[in-house]
């Protein structure tokens, strides 16, 4: 049984034009976990890191490396609002995912999305699909286009 948050992610990346299947890895609580998983580099891994925005009270996601941190001063700038923590309620309200299961595509309501360049040194990416247990892979000019994501400058 394919739970709804899976079923967003595979019509997401159908309508899309991706061929991408999500597949399921077995349950993975970091980035380094999903990329020992997957067999690739922890970067290599698109980790989907929700803030609020303090004015907007929108979720805001910055899909990064798997190995870096978000800096909040750095994303802040980016957004152009202060960021505060987006709680799980906001989360699941806004991207309909729980923590842990956070895709950058397939989101209930549009979501403002920021790109880690990192992420462009490798040919291939993973990302959650909508389970802490499944992920799909893509080109990261392929994550761009399909999370309507802006290459910015925001990691620490």
């Amino acid at each position: 049984m394919m739970s709804k948050s899976l079923k967003r992610v595979t019509r997401a990346l159908s309508e899309a034009g991706i061929s991408a299947e999500p597949v399921e890895i077995g349950e993975a609580t970091t980035a380094q976990m999903a990329a020992d998983l997957i067999g690739c580099h922890v970067d290599q891994i698109a980790k989907s890191i929700i803030f609020r925005g303090d004015t907007s009270d929108q979720a805001l996601l910055f899909i990064t490396a798997g190995g870096n941190q978000v800096d909040a001063t750095k994303a802040s700038k980016v957004v152009g609002e202060a960021l505060g923590k987006a709680d799980a309620d906001l989360i699941r309200a806004q991207t309909g995912f729980a923590i842990g299961g956070v895709s950058p595509i397939g989101h209930l309501s549009p979501t403002r999305a920021f790109f880690d360049p990192r992420l462009l040194e490798f040919d291939q990416i993973w990302a959650a699909a909508g389970t802490p247990r499944h992920v799909f892979a893509s080109s990261p000019t392929e994550m761009i286009r399909i999370s309507g994501a802006s290459k910015a400058d925001f990691v620490k």
